[in-house]
């Protein structure tokens, strides 16, 4: 995590510990929209907003995921837990290891649109609007919940068509598959959406930072000492 000062390419002067950015992110090919607005600092890695985009839809982290960004991908190291062929030039940008580039590296202020896939089976499809850099409010740990609308469809369900004709099963009581979708899909329900997991799951990731942020602070005062 850097504490330094650092001039970005918008030419801009911050202190990229104390900045942050307004993320709305929506599930794109849902209707009514499923979304959430976050507040994340801009020095976290594209792993790190991976992390927080878990966090805020409730999914499980156990698919491959790639963001793209002006059509440079970036997502895991090639190979690591996905297999060999992961991060090879399929016809685009050679995928860039997400833990090694910052959010406030691929912005363009005063917006920015960054496009998220998860589970390349399923494609989950996730439009990332990023906007209003400033500092954050001290005493306030990020990335942090804001608001939001509808649960996330349950994973492996067939991505946004099997979502919606699952759900038209679940509404018709005489449908021959009403029965095994109503198991599979357990308790769902399409229009809940839990805060409190999203904010204690985020409040997880704020305070993973922090510990971090102390750690080198400390580490910076002993080596100057």
């Amino acid at each position: 995590m850097e504490l330094e000062e650092h001039r970005c390419h918008t030419g801009r002067m911050t202190d990229t510990v104390d900045e942050i950015a307004s993320i709305r992110i929506e599930l794109r090919h849902t209707e009514p929209p499923i979304w959430r607005q976050v507040e994340v600092p801009t020095s976290i890695t594209m792993k790190g907003l991976h992390d927080v985009v878990q966090a805020a839809m409730g999914w499980f982290d156990s698919h491959l995921w790639e963001f793209t960004v002006d059509r440079q991908r970036y997502g895991p190291p090639m190979g690591q837990d996905w297999g060999q062929d992961w991060g090879q030039d399929w016809g685009t940008q050679p995928s860039r290891d997400a833990a090694k580039v910052r959010l406030r590296d691929v912005l363009r202020p005063p917006r920015t649109t960054i496009d998220y896939l998860y589970d390349f089976g399923d494609g989950w499809e996730h439009r990332l609007t990023v906007t209003k850099l400033r500092q954050g409010e001290p005493g306030i740990g990020y990335p942090r919940y804001v608001a939001g609308e509808r649960n996330a469809p349950p994973e492996d369900c067939g991505g946004i068509p099997g979502f919606y004709e699952q759900l038209d099963i679940l509404a018709d009581p005489q449908h021959p598959d009403h029965e095994e979708v109503a198991e599979w899909f357990d308790d769902y329900d399409p229009e809940a959406l839990d805060e409190l997991v999203i904010k204690t799951a985020l409040g997880r990731i704020a305070k993973r930072r922090n510990a971090a942020a102390a750690r080198l602070a400390k580490k910076k005062s002993t080596s100057t000492s």
